[in-house]
């Protein structure tokens, strides 16, 4: 795990895995750290035949905060980690999923081989943009202790009743300043409602995985079935689908890459 300078933005960036094989990036969703992969990630230790990579995106987790958080910014911050890497395998949950399709459009000097999503939003309503826009402005909120802070990430992740509060994914999520503690993501972080999710599926030119739990609040499969009528519902499960039952989502992963499960 290490700090990158990545276009003038600290990245916290883990990677494991061999180089003498594929390239695999793990991108989380809005608010998220690169910790809420760990169950995925236990199994690409055993099973993914080449290098993997999960950063923690701009404005989130262990992080730096930025000026800009457009779709376009997190699209050059992957692209940049990815320098160099033929043909790499890109997942992403959510906002992580959507930067994987921006991404398979070519434009960002990568030609991914593959990108499996799961949860990404296709439309937003008037009023979940004016909540988002809400938030972009809203002061930050701390905390006078650091269960607090844990209880709140895992509150506004999606998570509370998968993830415990005191988890290493909840300690990722938030910071201490001053002896108090704050959730780690910037609400401006949240700009990325604005990027148009048809627009950017439509200049996609590498195959996409469309996926969402049966259950997923965020998206619906009748949703992706207007991008895609080939899209996938995930039996039994939520948004956080790759949390609830990582071996699904690494089997989406194995079969659009071509590796053993």
């Amino acid at each position: 795990m290490s700090s990158r300078a990545v276009g003038g933005t600290d990245l916290w960036v883990e990677e494991g895995g061999r180089e003498d094989g594929p390239t695999l990036l793990l991108m989380h969703g809005l608010s998220g750290t690169g910790e809420i992969w760990a169950g995925v990630r236990d199994i690409l230790v055993e099973k993914w035949p080449g290098r993997w990579i999960i950063p923690d995106m701009r404005g989130h987790g262990r992080s730096a905060h930025c000026a800009a958080y457009g779709i376009g910014n997190h699209a050059a911050d992957m692209a940049a980690l990815l320098d160099g890497a033929e043909s790499p395998v890109i997942a992403g949950h959510s906002m992580g999923g959507l930067v994987g399709i921006m991404l398979a459009s070519g434009l960002f000097g990568i030609a991914p081989g593959a990108v499996v999503t799961a949860g990404v939003k296709v439309d937003w309503t008037d009023e979940e943009r004016a909540g988002m826009a809400k938030l972009i402005e809203m002061p930050v909120r701390w905390f006078d202790s650091a269960a607090e802070a844990r209880e709140r990430f895992v509150l506004v992740t999606g998570l509370k009743g998968i993830v415990e509060a005191d988890s290493e994914l909840a300690r990722t999520g938030i910071v201490e300043e001053n002896g108090k503690w704050r959730l780690a993501a910037d609400n401006r972080a949240a700009s990325v409602a604005y990027a148009d999710t048809r627009d950017i599926y439509r200049a996609a030119r590498t195959p996409v995985v469309l996926a969402a739990g049966e259950h997923d609040r965020m998206v619906t499969l009748a949703d992706l079935q207007t991008l895609d009528p080939q899209a996938q519902a995930l039996p039994g499960l939520g948004h956080n689908a790759h949390v609830e039952n990582p071996e699904v989502f690494w089997e989406m992963i194995a079969d659009a890459a071509g590796v053993t499960k």
